[in-house]
């Protein structure tokens, strides 16, 4: 495993963590199951975790508290995201603060966090959506660094909205956020427009995640492929976004190196910009442990085909489906 700092914290976090939404947010997670593959990615070297309290209202960051405490002798770096108190995903324009974090609704989800958690503290926390309007609005960067003031937390983070990169460079050029949380992967490419080069500029630390576009970038579905009923894909995968996702994804196959996969060949792309701290793969077996943490021993990909895997850049606007 390869280590990369995460921005001005100075932490030394792997550049592959792990994404903890699918052990609650989806069906078929299985807790025992999740437990096996989160201690062999420690035993890995995956040091960065990244939970919410909105994955089964806490359960993920049960398990989260329950891996620090069975590894007392490794650091391992621990995420969480206060849900908005509306309890919508994405924000939109007109949200305002009160009616997604006002600082009492901060406070109490920290508390709550904490107690599922059953931790002192987290090393970072994210709200779960962001509008840069809010910057307007002091309350609730006054309340996070009370967290931090009172040791809860230690850096602050937000998490961008599908596909709405721009709707965070303010944020990040304030200098009032330590990390951001994006969608960057082959087919979104557009954070590589004005967010990372603000992250730059800034220091702010990059988590990437849905690494594979929710499963496209895997290669593993078609147009026939289904969920159970109550599986959030359900209601990702309309139609339209899935015959098109899959369209897409088959034109990638050819692209993929001997010897590889494409799942290895989506997060070696990832790991080619420097500017992401860590990518955050969801993982809920062994076996998917294994083969994504090998990618940082493969190392980046080579110019000739990050050159070629350009050209597959998909810029796509929210809907009422993309959540």
């Amino acid at each position: 495993m390869r280590y990369r700092t995460f921005g001005r914290s100075g932490w030394q976090v792997s550049e592959i963590g792990y994404g903890m939404w699918g052990m609650a947010g989806w069906t078929g997670s299985d807790d025992d199951q999740s437990r096996q593959a989160l201690q062999r990615a420690v035993e890995l070297g995956c040091n960065f975790f990244d939970t919410a309290w909105a994955y089964g209202a806490g359960r993920s960051e049960s398990l989260l508290g329950e891996l620090v405490r069975a590894n007392p002798q490794v650091k391992l770096y621990t995420a969480t995201k206060v849900p908005p108190k509306n309890r919508k995903w994405p924000s939109v324009r007109h949200y305002t603060l009160d009616e997604s974090y006002p600082p009492d609704h901060v406070q109490e989800y920290v508390e709550s966090s904490l107690k599922n958690a059953g931790l002192p503290s987290f090393d970072l926390l994210q709200l779960h959506t962001w509008e840069d309007t809010w910057l307007q609005d002091e309350r609730w960067i006054t309340k996070l660094l009370e967290l931090k003031s009172q040791g809860l937390i230690h850096a602050i983070g937000v998490s961008l909205n599908r596909w709405e990169p721009w709707n965070g460079v303010r944020a990040v050029q304030s200098g009032l956020i330590d990390a951001v949380q994006v969608i960057y992967n082959i087919f979104d490419q557009n954070p590589q427009d004005d967010l990372f080069p603000a992250c730059r500029e800034s220091n702010v630390a990059v988590i990437a995640r849905v690494p594979f576009d929710e499963g496209t970038l895997t290669g593993t579905l078609t147009v026939d492929s289904r969920w159970p009923p109550g599986d959030w894909r359900n209601t990702y995968f309309v139609p339209e976004n899935l015959r098109a996702s899959v369209e897409r994804a088959d034109r990638l196959k050819p692209l993929v190196p001997a010897g590889a996969t494409m799942p290895e060949m989506a997060l070696r792309f990832i790991l080619a910009e420097p500017t992401v701290s860590t990518v955050i793969p969801g993982m809920r077996k062994v076996t998917h442990v294994e083969s994504n943490l090998a990618a940082s021993r493969a190392g980046p990909l080579e110019p000739p085909l990050l050159d070629e895997l350009a050209r597959h850049r998909w810029d796509r606007q929210p809907t009422d489906w993309s959540q």
